[in-house]
């Protein structure tokens, strides 16, 4: 369990490193992502994804997030949760260099991550699948239900399968087939039970030691809504308000990458969010995946799906749509929080709240639409699942050869678009199946697990398209992954 105790933070560095390939590292993060998986025997390219899934690759100078993480690990020291000091003992490294050291960090990441592939039983051959390193990235969040662990692993794969390019470190999209184990029937937080207050939220109840119950609107009115951003990631926050010692919580909570939407606590019931009783007991609470000093969260999808949520709490209870009742967190009297901070911006927020921000131009494909959808002989038709889109949807064998399912689209003009998918989720469903895009520079591939987080729309990235009428993305057979693979809709918008 000691591994590195007697090798310098240095050495490490230089583990397995050539002349060659330390040229070729991108940034110093990146050879600190290299050097730690080399030392801990941990695949690469997950354990940058973990890193970017809790903080976009930003250590935050060292300051801790709301539930005590620190670094781009998000090492977490809490009353509950002894990750960072577990590090310390792992590594032989202070507490001290492990939150502010970038390199440390990310060392002390990959060993703990590494202790729980070893309490697992994962021997030297299964540490070479990323996709068995699932269980272990599950713990690694220290979620406080299995459901909470498996949204936190899910989010890590999916990131694999559509990769990502931020702070020097690029992991290319890739097919990884995730072994969920233990956690493979435990319910799915994206298709769960759908909130009563707002049907397109799921629900997930946070800790009844961090809200009041009450009897809103009877008891207090509801005039204002709060706008917060996490500072952690959205599955580390639902963990955290179910934690009984976190003693704060939100109504909802809102995913950067795609927009979905968590309600934690009933609109009835006062959410401990403001730091102001009075506020508390007027207000609906919506925490916002992300950090306040890293722009990168604050993506379209969030906005959008956000602005929805909150134009319709206002006209649910009679709400003013304008910035004296839609206010941020650090407008609250008596604020000690900047949230949402300096790079949320409201005049794009407030005109999607408002009913405006329409995309210049967006078109939905479905399977059933005439003239943009072909397939072979090979995809079959279905309604078996209720998470279709229309009417039904198609499905196919994956087998190693090109036959894929192509949607077209008469494209305006050239420029960044945003591509959004639709699929129902089912365990026979495909652990890998690739989504082509037709880009300005040549086909793009992302990787997408349809076991889950079908049944409403999800973002697998925006791409450089040309103008005119083409096809524009497809979904193959050819994958390893396993499981029929399935076509039903996709949405392109103008960014």
């Amino acid at each position: 369990m000691f591994r590195l105790a007697a090798i310098t933070l240095a050495a490490v560095l230089t583990i397995g490193a050539t002349p060659a390939l330390a040229a070729a590292q991108d940034s110093p993060l990146a050879e600190a992502f290299d050097s730690a998986a080399t030392a801990q025997d941990v695949p690469r390219d997950l354990l940058a994804a973990l890193a970017y899934a809790e903080t976009h690759l930003d250590g935050h100078a060292g300051k801790p997030s709301a539930s005590g993480g620190y670094g781009v690990m998000h090492l977490v020291s809490n009353p509950k949760t002894k990750a960072l000091e577990k590090a310390s003992a792992l590594t032989g490294l202070p507490s001290r260099k492990l939150r502010n050291d970038a390199a440390a960090n990310v060392l002390g990441g990959a060993a703990v991550l590494r202790a729980h592939a070893d309490a697992l039983g994962l021997d030297e051959a299964a540490r070479k699948d990323p996709g068995r390193w699932y269980q272990a990235v599950a713990r690694y969040g220290e979620a406080a239900s299995p459901e909470t662990a498996r949204l936190y692993a899910d989010a890590v794969y999916s990131l694999l399968g559509t990769g990502f390019d931020a702070a020097g470190v690029k992991v290319a999209a890739q097919e990884v087939n995730a072994d969920r184990g233990e956690l493979a029937n435990t319910l799915d937080l994206n298709a769960a039970v759908a909130s009563a207050d707002y049907p397109p939220a799921a629900w997930v109840a946070a800790s009844s030691s961090n809200y009041t119950a009450s009897s809103r609107e009877s008891s207090y009115a509801i005039d204002r809504v709060v706008i917060h951003v996490t500072q952690g990631s959205y599955a580390g926050t639902i963990s955290w308000f179910q934690n009984p010692s976190a003693q704060v919580s939100a109504h909802y909570v809102v995913r950067s990458s795609d927009g979905a939407v968590t309600q934690m606590v009933r609109d009835k019931d006062i959410a401990w969010h403001a730091g102001n009783w009075t506020y508390n007991t007027r207000s609906i609470g919506i925490e916002h995946e992300g950090f306040v000093d890293n722009p990168s969260w604050f993506t379209d999808a969030m906005y959008r799906s956000s602005a929805a949520l909150t134009r319709y709490i206002c006209d649910k209870y009679g709400i003013p749509k304008d910035r004296s009742h839609i206010i941020g967190h650090k407008e609250v009297p008596g604020a000690t929080h900047t949230d949402p901070g300096p790079y949320w911006n409201w005049t794009t927020y407030m005109n999607y709240v408002t009913g405006g921000g329409t995309p210049s131009w967006s078109t939905i494909v479905d399977n059933t639409t005439a003239g943009k959808f072909t397939a072979s002989a090979n995809w079959g038709t279905s309604a078996y699942s209720g998470q279709r889109y229309g009417a039904d949807y198609r499905f196919a064998n994956p087998v190693a050869a090109s036959d894929p399912a192509w949607y077209r689209a008469s494209i305006p003009s050239a420029g960044n678009y945003r591509v959004d998918v639709w699929y129902p989720s089912d365990p026979g469903y495909n652990t890998s199946a690739p989504y082509i895009v037709a880009t300005s520079g040549g086909n793009q591939t992302v990787y997408v697990d349809q076991r889950s987080g079908g049944g409403s729309w999800k973002t697998i990235g925006t791409f450089s398209l040309n103008a005119g009428d083409q096809d524009v993305v497809g979904i193959s057979r050819w994958t390893g992954g396993t499981g029929l693979v399935i076509a039903d809709a996709v949405r392109i918008s103008r960014v």
